[in-house]
């Protein structure tokens, strides 16, 4: 009996964590910003708007694959929730756009994996996401060293890194 209930323990406790993983419980229009910090902890980011509402960004790399951008209105309200890692955002960055713009559409880069290339001048921001074929991939934001300004970009599977072996990891991403 003592082992079945730290079964049933341990799984509440996981369900728990998945729902503050992306705080889906929460609805738009009905939420407020203290049940967000509260269910999703302090965001990594956080900017005051123009219209005098903020955005809190939820990183949930490296090994996860989701950013979450929660929109707050002025008076508190969450208006939006959604994870910007996806091809939708991706294509928004453009050459010659700035770190600031770079962030503002895809939020902080996995910090470990962010890579300077002196020979090239050229430095990387990396992020984790599953790919429109549900398979683990990343994606890369190369910028001008000097300027840190976008140069290009690049995405792809994680299988052809061969980073974890030759399984299949497309089971770890589910839409």
């Amino acid at each position: 009996m003592p082992g079945r209930i730290l079964v049933v323990a341990l799984l509440t406790a996981l369900l728990g964590a998945c729902a503050a993983y992306d705080g889906f419980g929460l609805q738009p229009g009905t939420a407020r910003v203290e049940d967000m910090e509260r269910v999703m902890g302090q965001p990594a980011v956080r900017w005051n708007e123009a219209d005098g509402g903020e955005t809190l960004v939820y990183p949930r790399g490296p090994m996860g694959y989701h950013t979450y951008f929660v929109r707050i209105d002025a008076r508190g309200t969450v208006l939006s929730r959604e994870n910007v890692l996806d091809t939708r955002h991706f294509a928004r960055i453009q050459a010659g756009m700035t770190a600031d713009e770079v962030m503002r559409i895809l939020g902080p880069s996995v910090a470990a994996w962010t890579v300077y290339f002196k020979a090239r001048d050229e430095l990387v921001w990396e992020w984790r996401y599953c790919d429109d074929w549900n398979e683990p991939a990343r994606f890369n934001v190369l910028f001008d060293g000097t300027s840190l300004r976008v140069r290009s970009t690049l995405a792809s599977p994680e299988s052809l890194r061969g980073s974890f072996g030759d399984d299949d990891r497309r089971g770890w991403c589910s839409h």
